[in-house]
């Protein structure tokens, strides 16, 4: 089994030999048993709350490297041009504490029809698709929403 330990800071000289492909919820987890892409198990032994994303380069112990996919989900997707209706949807979701992806015009989630509904009250059309899923981390995620091996943690205790 090869054993991941450390998400690579800057992008390898050399191609990465293997893909991993994971879900939102999947690449939130640093420690966990995987499948790889191409087969054959993988451990992910990362830095307690390291958190992966769409291509990250991971090192094995043994040297190799392993690229990140972010894997197209079921999420719902709200464009919008009016920035008030645009920021009253991030207040609403962010009040329910729903994992966001921000980017200029858009906004998207994991798909739940009653969120759905309640932006489609406000008069915003949501379209559900299949995507990759890429929320932002948190105001208190170190580097942004990324922990290196050998960064620094941040906690509240």
């Amino acid at each position: 089994m090869l054993k991941l330990i450390e998400i690579l800071p800057n992008q390898p000289q050399s191609a990465p030999k293997h893909t991993l492909t994971l879900p939102y919820e999947r690449r939130i987890i640093s420690r966990q048993r995987v499948t790889l892409d191409q087969g054959g198990d993988a451990g992910l032994f990362l830095v307690r709350g390291a958190s992966l994303q769409h291509g990250d380069v991971l090192k094995a112990d043994n040297g190799e490297l392993v690229q990140v996919q972010a894997a197209l989900e079921t999420v719902s997707t709200l464009y919008c041009e009016q920035r008030l209706l645009f920021a009253r949807a991030c207040y609403h979701l962010g009040n329910r504490h729903v994992p966001l992806e921000i980017r200029d015009g858009r906004l998207r989630y994991l798909h739940d029809h009653v969120l759905d509904d309640m932006l489609l009250g406000f008069g915003l059309k949501v379209v559900v698709e299949q995507a990759s899923f890429e929320p932002e981390a948190g105001a208190y995620a170190a580097g942004n929403g990324h922990q290196h091996h050998g960064a620094p943690a941040h906690s509240h205790d």
